[in-house]
This record gives structure tokens, C-alpha cells and sequence, in this order.
């Protein structure tokens, strides 16, 4: 894996593990119309695909990894799944397990889904979002798979799906790419992009662009009004002197077009004074781009601090861009007066 052999120990698991939830949920997706039908709810695709990611990483990590290794802290737990009300549900999404694994049980599936339950406190630990951008997904467009490494506070790893994300650049941000592609980064060992989601492929190294103040600047936002303040980011915009709309996606997408330099900055901006970011929306989107040369901070250029269990506390949004530019983005934030307190 050239050298990708002074990545992090648990990378090659993580890989694994992303890159088989991947081709459930893409399947799972493909599905969207067949699975609404069956269940009489227009959001179950998004919840199965939710809560098999989750009990396919989570058994992965068990089948490999040490108890202390495997913590998790998940977005999802099976409390609900367990009622007689979602029993529709509880079997689709047993149904998609079984599509990578045949023998799992129903228990089994559960009690996989419910062992992501850590509370962000201790040595080390993971932090999974099963699906990131659950609206680009129920759009048949981009989400992410996102298992991020947390040791002593600190982001160390992060594996990242992006399904339907191309790897080639020229392909339309607006369309959807059937082989998708992976990222995997560790500390101090740089970002590298998996073709096809798969961890097998040969990776490739990647690395965010440098600043340039002489070509035009390319921002990326979530695709969704309710998740950034898209006013705001225009103010920056014009701040900085550049033109153009931010190319809207949703998901750590985002991150990784930062990271392998198809984009300069993404801007999330607070919406609210009460919103609090959860780790797992950030942890391993942040190591992939930080690792191929990006900053990533808060709106007033502080580290994300990954020291306050299951959320951001310290943190208001969260602003990634390549070098040179971060910092004309802090400087215009604090010019214009947002996201003030």
C-alpha cells in the first residue's frame, strides 16, 4: 500500500468496514421507491440504510478489533427499531445485513446497532455517521459513510464513503457517479482517495491546492438552506473579492473536495446561536483534509475541540479551506461581525 503503511493501525479495519456499508446503502438507495411502497413511510430508505451502515461497521470493527479498539459513538440506536410499529423497517433493514453477511440474526443486528452507544469520553474511540447527508440521500444524490478516530481528544484517522462521488474531477458535482470513491487519512500520514469504494484499489495520494490569489476561488455549502448561513457566506465571498456560487452538496463530501483540490473552502456558518455541532458530522472529514494540506477551525479560527464528548461545545461552525485562504476567511468573518455571540 506504498505509504500508506505508516497510516494509522486501524485504518486497514475502518476501510474494510466503510467500504462494505458502502455498497449496501448504495443498493439500499437504488431501491428508494420499492422500499417506500412496502413500508408506507417516505423517509424508511434513509432509516434502513441509517441502521444497517451502523450494524455493519459495528460488527466489523467486533470481528477485528480488540473490545478497547471497537468503541463507538453512533448516531443511531435501536430503541425504536425494536417496536412492533417498525417491524416493516426492523425487516428491511435486517434484509440489507443479511445482503453482506447471510447468517446475522435479527439480535444480532440490534444489539450491533445499540453497541454504538460510547459517550465521547475516554481514551479512543470512533465516531460514525452512518449516513451524512440523509437528504442528498433521499434525492438519490451525495452522501457520506464517515468513521473518524478519536484518541485523547484528538482526530488521529478518518474513513470517509462518498458513493456517489466521482474520483474523476471533470464529472458533474450535480450528478451522480456509480462507482463512488473513499478516502482514508491518519496523522502524519496523509490523505489518499480509493477508487470504487474500494479498500483493495491502488489509493492515490492527495493534496489540497495552494493559494493562488490571482485565480478565481471555488467555496462549497451544504446543499440544504437549514444547515449554513448562506448570507452570511456571501458576505465572505464578496469580502474576499472572488465570484461565483458555492457548489452545493450535502454530506463531508465537502471536505473531501477541499482535500483533493477541487474546491477551496467550505463554509458552514452557525444558523443559530443555540446549534452545537456533533462530532461525527466533522471528525472524519476534518483528518482527511487536514491531512492533505487544509485548516480546518471553528468561525473564529479555533481548533475543533473534540474534548466534550458527543458534541462541539467550544466550537461555533466550522470552516475548511486550504492555506492562505483560511485565514482571509477568519479575518473577513471578524470584519463583518459573524456569527457574534
Amino acid at each position: 500500500m506504498s505509504d500508506l503503511s505508516t497510516q494509522h493501525r486501524l485504518i486497514p479495519t475502518a476501510l474494510e468496514a466503510v467500504g462494505t456499508a458502502c455498497a449496501v446503502s448504495r443498493a439500499v438507495q437504488a431501491n428508494l421507491a420499492q422500499l417506500c411502497e412496502v413500508t408506507k413511510d417516505d423517509r424508511s430508505p434513509v432509516t434502513v440504510a441509517d441502521f444497517a451502515v451502523q450494524a455493519i461497521i459495528s460488527l466489523s470493527l467486533a470481528d477485528q478489533l480488540d473490545p478497547l479498539d471497537r468503541l463507538i459513538v453512533g448516531e443511531e440506536d435501536a430503541e425504536v427499531l425494536r417496536t412492533d410499529k417498525q417491524a416493516l423497517i426492523r425487516k428491511a433493514v435486517l434484509e440489507a445485513v443479511q445482503s453482506w453477511r447471510p447468517q446475522v440474526t435479527e439480535t444480532e443486528m440490534l444489539d450491533a446497532i445499540d453497541a454504538c452507544n460510547h459517550d465521547g469520553s475516554g481514551d479512543g474511540f470512533w465516531a460514525l455517521d452512518p449516513i451524512d447527508g440523509t437528504k442528498g440521500f433521499l434525492r438519490g444524490q451525495h452522501y457520506a459513510i464517515a468513521l473518524g478516530r478519536i484518541e485523547n481528544g484528538k482526530v488521529v484517522a478518518g474513513v470517509m464513503g462518498c458513493p456517489n462521488l466521482s474520483i474523476d474531477q471533470s464529472f458533474p458535482l450535480g450528478e451522480v457517479d456509480s462507482e463512488g470513491v473513499m478516502y482514508a487519512a491518519s496523522e502524519g500520514a496523509g490523505a489518499w482517495e480509493f477508487a470504487d469504494c474500494n479498500a483493495t484499489s491502488s489509493p492515490m495520494r492527495i493534496l489540497a491546492q495552494k493559494y493562488d490569489a490571482s485565480r478565481p476561488l471555488r467555496f462549497c455549502e451544504s446543499a440544504e438552506k437549514g444547515h449554513s448561513n448562506r448570507g452570511d457566506s456571501g458576505k465572505i465571498i464578496d469580502a474576499i473579492g472572488t465570484e461565483g456560487e458555492p457548489a452545493r452538496l450535502d454530506s463531508q463530501c465537502k471536505y473531501s473536495l477541499v482535500a483533493r483540490g477541487q474546491a477551496d473552502g467550505y463554509l458552514r456558518l452557525p444558523t443559530s446561536k443555540t446549534y452545537i455541532e456533533k462530532i461525527w458530522d466533522h471528525a472524519a472529514g476534518l483528518c482527511i483534509a487536514t491531512e492533505a494540506g487544509a485548516i480546518v477551525s471553528d468561525v473564529r479560527g479555533n481548533p475543533l475541540d473534540f474534548t466534550q464528548g458527543t458534541r462541539l461545545e467550544k466550537n461555533r461552525g466550522v470552516i475548511c479551506a486550504i492555506d492562505g485562504l483560511h485565514q482571509k476567511i477568519i479575518a473577513a468573518i471578524d470584519s463583518l461581525s459573524i456569527a457574534k455571540e
